[in-house]
């Protein structure tokens, strides 16, 4: 039986650098989407606010929080797959589009809370993905999540009432991408 999988053909792994393309892009593109979920998306919208969703049994968040979720594994995967300059740049990028598509209101917490989030979160990902590449996809996700929630919330609303769900919401972003690691593992064994 051992003999008969050796011979089978192996499925062939992308090329870590189209991965890396595809994520970028994908990162993004988040970014406009999760503005505009804010404002579109949710079982309830709340006057002159965000439109929410329930993230766990009564606790809501702003929609947007679940693309944050996803944005935030989608820059450790642009720096598996492109390298640390390829990072940044997106990290430069993404807080260009962010101040583009937040609300007036919102430009200087978005941009804000965009920017110390995903540093907060290269910060964290960088020395540990060489070794222990799901530890750091999550651990930099908490981080990033946790620094994106207090530094937008304070600075849109002067209030943490919606941090719970804030974190909850990304949390269950980053908890769905995580079987995706062991592929990244895979296409991409070792840092650019």
């Amino acid at each position: 039986m051992i003999a008969l999988a050796q011979r089978l053909p192996q499925p062939r792994l992308p090329d870590p650098r189209l991965v890396g393309a595809l994520a970028f892009l994908l990162f993004l593109g988040s970014i406009p989407l999760a503005g505009w979920m804010i404002t579109h998306v949710g079982t309830s919208c709340i006057p002159h606010g965000p439109c929410v969703l329930p993230v766990a049994p009564g606790i809501e968040a702003p929609s947007g929080v679940l693309l944050v979720g996803v944005a935030i594994v989608l820059r450790d995967v642009v720096q598996r797959c492109l390298g640390k300059r390829w990072s940044l740049i997106a990290i430069a990028i993404g807080c260009v589009a962010t101040l583009m598509v937040a609300l007036p209101s919102l430009v200087l917490a978005s941009g804000s809370a965009f920017l110390l989030s995903e540093l907060a979160d290269f910060g964290v990902y960088t020395p540990l993905q060489r070794h222990h590449l799901l530890l750091a996809v999550v651990a930099s996700s908490c981080v990033g999540l946790v620094v994106d929630s207090l530094v937008f919330l304070s600075l849109a609303f002067g209030s943490l009432e919606f941090l719970a769900g804030q974190i909850i919401g990304k949390l269950w972003a980053v908890l769905i991408a995580v079987p995706l690691v062991g592929w990244l593992r895979r296409v991409a064994p070792t840092p650019a």
